[in-house]
């Protein structure tokens, strides 16, 4: 381990396995927030899910042993046809695009344009048998996300961190919006916390300096992050509240919800009584 998550493991008397899927893994996009801690961390384990047989040997070559790389759609176990985009584009989708909504942006007609068709077989994501729990759940699967999470209560029942792949304008015919994704979150009983990433583009015809990705202010998508309530800490287990403050520190660099959730252990007793105070002065060292 590096020498800075040696520090938080220790601090935090934390030793436990960690559980972390990421369905739509493809490596088209940034390092995921989860990498470096899979990559370190010796009881981490990932479960790397991506129906696009075309990135599934980069994934393994990057995770090697310590990721589960699993070549399969997930969705609601039925039959359902694969959009097939060009691999680099990152939209091939179970959902078919919508050729207007992709018109209103600069060169996503070319971006989301279907090369083939392909007649694929889903999965629940409570029906696979190689995942037994989840801690930390990414999902990044061009509007598939709200199925994937409906038909997944039974694996997500240890999550308390999901980071989402959000639509601001709905590139896919019958995406589900922001709006109906944020409703059945908190249903579940997630709280959103924070946006790893917001993306603007151009509206078409009109570009920034001859640039389409160089965009004015019309909102695409964004990643958001949401966790268990934090409000109800009283439905994290001890080991729960100590996850969810490494979660805050080395995924979302979010120091005030490690120290919340370092406070409510110190008010349990499992942690000293100046444990926040430690944690500060542990996590200013290089």
């Amino acid at each position: 381990m590096n020498a800075r998550l040696q520090r938080l493991v220790d601090f935090l008397q934390f030793a436990e396995e960690i559980f972390v899927c990421d369905v739509g893994a493809s490596l088209i996009a940034e390092t995921p927030v989860y990498s470096d801690l899979v990559k370190e961390y010796p009881a981490a384990r990932l479960y790397a899910f991506d129906g696009d047989e075309r990135h599934i040997a980069g994934l393994r070559e990057r995770y090697g042993d310590k990721a589960s790389v699993i070549n399969r759609f997930l969705y609601d176990g039925s039959e359902q046809t694969a959009y097939i985009c060009d691999e680099r584009s990152g939209m091939t989708s179970l959902l078919k695009p919508d050729e207007k909504a992709l018109s209103f942006f600069n060169g996503f007609s070319r971006f989301g344009e279907v090369i083939s068709t392909e007649a694929v077989s889903t999965t629940r994501l409570d029906d696979v048998e190689e995942v037994d729990r989840i801690h930390f759940l990414k999902m990044d699967i061009q509007g598939a996300e709200l199925t994937v999470l409906a038909n997944g209560a039974e694996k997500l029942r240890d999550c308390i961190a999901i980071q989402l792949e959000v639509s601001h304008i709905c590139l896919y015919e019958d995406q589900p919006t922001f709006g109906d994704i944020d409703r059945w979150m908190r249903s579940a009983g997630y709280a959103p916390h924070c946006f790893l990433r917001t993306k603007r583009w151009s509206i078409s015809p009109l570009t920034r300096e001859g640039d389409i990705r160089k965009p004015f202010n019309q909102l695409l998508e964004s990643d958001i992050v949401y966790i268990r309530d934090p409000i109800v800490l009283d439905r994290y287990t001890d080991s729960q509240l100590k996850l969810q403050a490494l979660f805050a520190t080395l995924c979302f660099n979010s120091p005030d919800l490690a120290v919340h959730c370092i406070g409510a252990l110190a008010d349990r007793g499992c942690l000293p009584a100046d444990a926040a105070a430690g944690y500060l002065e542990a996590m200013k060292k290089t």
